[in-house]
């Protein structure tokens, strides 16, 4: 089995026929989802993140860039929508280093404007991105979520899910599941079971085989990455502005990414990709 790559696409580069073969992969993972409600979920997006091996599509993960105001104070958040890895490559790390790199571009563009990462998890796996990536995320195992973090939490779900969102939860519930992880792969492993992130996400959303999902976030800065994270989120800074770039930014606000297919690959920190999630 080939080594994954990464390369991060704007949405309008992506032809139907690919947008099938996401679909193709997605449906092996979820249900509860038509391809046409697939399509229509991916109009709202900026970019997705593909994951490739020597044989074509293996997963991917589709990002809406989000300009919003808080506090008086104008921000940027980077929503994670669709995301499935083929399970044949789960614990690589080509997604989480593609994803950061992004995110380190998207940073350096606006620099003085505070980044956010808005995850919502229908699984405990995607929930479990958070800790291997940052230090700092909400809502989390033992501490309370900070006013303002809340503050901004509530309104980009409010913004973007409307009443569908529940904030006395922090879970947004549809009245028809907007799609589920199929049984055999919502089951929670018996070695991560104990896990206190894990423990949290599953008390937190309870209804998560029915498509619920809890909403997240976590400040996107150097000093709140994790080691590994971190390096692909300054190397994404870095490049911003080097003489590479590909313009895979050019139809969001000006911006431009310099990761080209085929640019990220799986390899990693042993401990982080042993620990790794895969599937939403």
């Amino acid at each position: 089995m080939s080594q994954l790559t990464a390369c991060v696409r704007p949405r309008a580069a992506v032809s139907d026929a690919q947008v099938a073969l996401m679909y193709a992969v997605f449906e092996r993972y979820y249900d509860g989802v038509t391809y046409a409600q697939f399509q229509t979920d991916f109009t709202g997006k900026s970019h997705v993140i593909e994951l490739r091996d020597d044989d074509g599509l293996r997963g991917f993960s589709t990002v809406a860039l989000i300009e919003f105001t808080c506090d008086g104070v104008t921000r940027r958040a980077i929503f994670s929508g669709d995301t499935i890895i083929d399970h044949r490559y789960w614990g690589e790390q080509a997604l989480p280093l593609a994803f950061c790199r992004f995110a380190g571009e998207v940073h350096a563009a606006q620099p003085d404007t505070p980044l956010y990462w808005f995850l919502i998890s229908k699984g405990y796996r995607t929930y479990r991105y958070l800790p291997i990536f940052s230090l700092a995320y909400y809502p989390r195992h033992g501490v309370a979520t900070p006013t303002g973090e809340q503050a901004c939490l509530d309104q980009l779900a409010r913004e973007r899910f409307g009443a569908n969102y529940d904030a006395a939860r922090g879970i947004l519930h549809f009245p028809v599941s907007h799609g589920q992880l199929k049984s055999e792969w919502a089951d929670v492993r018996d070695t991560v079971s104990t896990r206190p992130d894990v423990r949290f996400f599953l008390q937190r959303n309870p209804g998560y085989r029915n498509g619920d999902e809890l909403v997240c976030l976590t400040r996107l800065i150097p000093g709140n990455l994790r080691s590994y994270a971190r390096r692909a989120f300054l190397q994404g800074m870095s490049d911003f502005g080097d003489s590479k770039h590909t313009g895979l930014l050019s139809t969001h606000r000006g911006e431009r990414s310099a990761i080209p297919c085929a640019a990220t690959a799986g390899a990693g920190n042993t401990a982080a990709t042993a620990a790794a999630p895969a599937a939403a």
